[in-house]
């Protein structure tokens, strides 16, 4: 597709920190990313790559530290802490490895809660939207349940409605199935890329699991910084012999 047509364009960004002895720590290196609207795209590797750190770049919780990062076409780059932070909220919505929902409150009140600061008719309905979500990921029988009493493929479905409520163009996923068993794992991507294919949303997913990545509709590895493309025939041939890319 055309640069018109990216959502996000990631172009020789970096990223690096300077350590306590003076030395710089790079994370990110020259990375090349470019998103379509309504693509899913996985990165893979292994911990400590740097993958969380190009999701918080992408989701603007992190700032390169050199490179371009254009969102639909325009800079994000020299914005203010507030403009970003607006950016962000209207932009993204963010699934993670631990289900991070709220202890003493339901499932209808942990998906409404983004709605507090969404327009005015987001905040006066947030409990039917709330609803009406929890339905679409099937949990119109638990509208009402503590998060302590619902199972882990539960848990992440209420969170996966939480971080699609205010229907999100970009959903980035951290390990969206890394706390779950490989069966209630596969169930919930389903949930997920039905949500993300019928709304049109983007989904950018960080993984190890390669069951997961070769869902996507393009692969990357990330190893030490250094963001590659990964081939049909490299993705299909690792995950025949179950190996790590």
């Amino acid at each position: 597709m055309a640069p018109a047509d990216h959502v996000v364009s990631l172009s020789a960004v970096s990223r690096s920190v300077r350590l306590p002895d003076g030395n710089d720590l790079h994370i990110l290196t020259g990375v090349d990313l470019h998103v379509d609207r309504g693509e899913h795209v996985a990165v893979v590797g292994r911990s400590g790559s740097g993958k969380s750190t190009l999701l918080n770049i992408i989701g603007l919780l992190d700032a390169p530290t050199s490179g371009r990062y254009l969102l639909d076409g325009e800079p994000v780059q020299a914005r203010s802490n507030r403009r970003t932070a607006k950016l962000r909220g209207q932009t993204f919505g963010f699934v993670f490895q631990q289900f991070n929902l709220l202890p003493g409150r339901t499932a209808t009140e942990n998906v409404a809660n983004p709605l507090l600061y969404g327009s005015s008719r987001e905040f006066l309905h947030r409990r039917k939207i709330a609803r009406q979500m929890l339905e679409r990921v099937g949990l119109g029988h638990r509208l009402d349940t503590m998060p302590e009493k619902l199972s882990g493929g539960e848990q992440q479905r209420v969170a996966l409605a939480r971080s699609l409520v205010r229907r999100p163009r970009v959903l980035l996923a951290d390990e969206p199935t890394g706390a779950l068993d490989v069966d209630t794992g596969s169930a919930v991507m389903d949930v997920l890329e039905e949500l993300v294919r019928d709304d049109g949303t983007t989904l950018v997913t960080i993984t190890h699991d390669l069951s997961v990545a070769a869902r996507a509709d393009r692969q990357f590895r990330l190893d030490h910084g250094v963001l590659t493309e990964i081939t049909d025939d490299a993705l299909a041939a690792a995950t025949a012999h179950r190996e790590t890319l």
